[in-house]
């Protein structure tokens, strides 16, 4: 069982927080082109005002449920991205709530969003480029069928490259991403987590998912 994440105190996430900026502007991109999305799947709803009083702006949660309980529980404090596995039958849930859906990888998905989705509604379609056995995404070849059916405006791609001990592993299929969003004309690449984000910010990310690099002990 996974243990929830307690005890935060805003001076440590906010010192990461900084050294997380300082680490992409030392990799050669501008801080304001990279949005730096905590993701909340194990943090408890009492714990994110914390993480609001750190400075931390841009959340993501992987459960529905979980998303909806933890934005309604802070009104106006967040913008939220939902990054989890996509059920269809959760889209109209989490609608209300989020910015993007990073994580669209089906056309039964595809179905509920015309169905519930307006002409606000923005979209990324994950990518499985590693063409990785059991994992979600679809392959790079589906992707113009799939930005032609969507029915709301796919704004980027997301990609979780196959798990590496070295982040230099995961260069290419960042970069692989980054290729097909330029080949589409699309602005947004959520691609990069704790262990591997400042490779996704040298090939293009535009936001990176960080959990433990936020909420551990501050590095120096």
């Amino acid at each position: 069982m996974v243990e929830l994440i307690t005890g935060l105190q805003a001076d440590a996430v906010r010192a990461n927080l900084e050294r997380v900026r300082s680490e992409i502007a030392a990799a050669g991109r501008e801080p304001g082109e990279v949005e730096i999305l905590a993701a909340v799947k194990y943090v408890p709803i009492e714990e994110l005002g914390v993480l609001a009083e750190a400075g931390l702006e841009l959340l993501g949660e992987n459960r529905a449920q979980d998303l909806v309980e933890k934005a309604e529980a802070y009104p106006g404090a967040f913008t939220w991205d939902f990054i989890g596995h996509l059920q269809s039958r959760k889209v109209r849930q989490i609608l209300p709530h989020v910015r993007y859906i990073e994580s669209v990888a089906s056309d039964s998905a595809l179905g509920q969003l015309r169905r519930h989705g307006d002409a606000a509604t923005e979209i990324m379609i994950e990518v499985n480029v590693a063409g990785e056995a059991g994992k979600s995404g679809i392959a790079p070849a589906e992707l113009p069928g799939y930005i032609e059916r969507s029915p709301v405006r796919v704004v980027g791609l997301m990609t979780m490259p196959p798990f590496a001990r070295n982040p230099e592993d995961s260069r290419r299929h960042f970069a692989a991403l980054r290729e097909l969003a330029q080949e589409h004309g699309l602005p947004q690449l959520s691609m990069g987590t704790s262990q591997d984000y400042l490779v996704a910010v040298e090939e293009g990310a535009t936001i990176v998912r960080l959990g433990t690099s936020l909420y551990g002990p501050v590095r120096g």
